[in-house]
């Protein structure tokens, strides 16, 4: 972004504000009226000083950034595991809700990843709701009515060593695995399959087909159709909504072929649409599958 300066004007300086206000700087009078002077410049420079920023009172890409995270309210936003991780202090509401609430993701930092992501399908679990780890507005409007038991508590983990993965992630390191896209309805499932199994797993041997799939030896290539368009003799199994289901057929798959290697198809059908948070169940499935028939 163009950084802004004292001096500056606009729908951006009153955004800052709005940010500003909420996080409680106080404005003086004029509160929010798209000028960057006064107390807005000087409560700029105390936030900064307040995140360890530089304090130069110029609103540039690291703080803005910082403004953002800090003033994100849980349920602005649908949380997710994936790279980069989400951040921010809606993370940080969430992780202290559910550590207070028995489901533990460690230390509450703001960071949405491995551990918060079994944390909060352990809590929708409980709640009846989909287990997908995906926080939504349904999951959100759970831990609201639970406000009265979490808000305000200690929300520190006792033991991070409570904190666990949601998948077995130890298999991703084992078998070199390429992900193909055999058509492009496929092609953004495929791609947030391998992101999900790298957030999963920073040491996961899983590329996408073309980027970096040199290695040779036991290598296990799956390939992601819409509706066929396989290559003949591929084996194909349909993905449903239950990953254990999909994965069984995925292990007998691998049985048949005799060890972790090989070809097979995965058949996505009626559940690849273009709405991106279907698109990540659906990646959610498949790594679920793959982790549970490779462990």
């Amino acid at each position: 972004m163009k950084p802004i300066l004292p001096g500056g004007r606009g729908p951006a300086v009153e955004d800052i504000q709005r940010r500003l206000l909420r996080l409680g700087f106080d404005l003086g009078p004029t509160g929010v009226d798209g000028v960057f002077l006064g107390r807005t410049h000087d409560a700029v420079k105390a936030f900064q000083t307040a995140e360890g920023l530089g304090e130069d009172g110029i609103v540039g890409d690291e703080t803005w950034s910082a403004l953002v995270d800090a003033t994100f309210i849980m349920g602005d936003r649908s949380l997710y595991l994936r790279l980069p991780y989400f951040h921010g202090m809606d993370v940080r509401v969430l992780q202290s809700a559910l550590n207070t609430l028995g489901f533990w993701c460690g230390e509450p930092d703001g960071i949405f990843g491995p551990y918060s992501e079994r944390a909060a399908r352990e809590f929708q679990r409980s709640c009846g709701q989909i287990a997908d780890g995906i926080v939504g507005l349904d999951s959100v409007r759970a831990l609201v009515s639970l406000r009265h038991v979490w808000e305000g508590k200690d929300a520190g983990a006792p033991s991070t060593a409570m904190a666990t993965k949601a998948r077995a992630t130890e298999a991703l390191t084992r078998v070199f695995i390429r992900i193909e896209a055999a058509d492009v309805q496929a092609e953004d499932v495929a791609r947030r399959l391998v992101n999900l199994a790298l957030a999963s797993q920073p040491d996961a041997r899983m590329v996408l087909a073309g980027e970096g799939d040199e290695s040779t030896g036991n290598v296990l290539d799956l390939i992601l159709a819409v509706h066929g368009g396989l290559p003949d003799g591929v084996p194909l199994i349909e993905v449903g909504e239950d990953s254990a289901a999909t994965g069984a057929r995925l292990m007998t798959a691998l049985a048949i072929s005799g060890d972790e290697c090989g070809r097979i198809g995965l058949e996505l059908g009626e559940l690849a649409v273009s709405d991106e948070l279907q698109q990540q169940r659906i990646a959610i499935v498949l790594l679920d599958s793959v982790c549970a028939a490779l462990a």
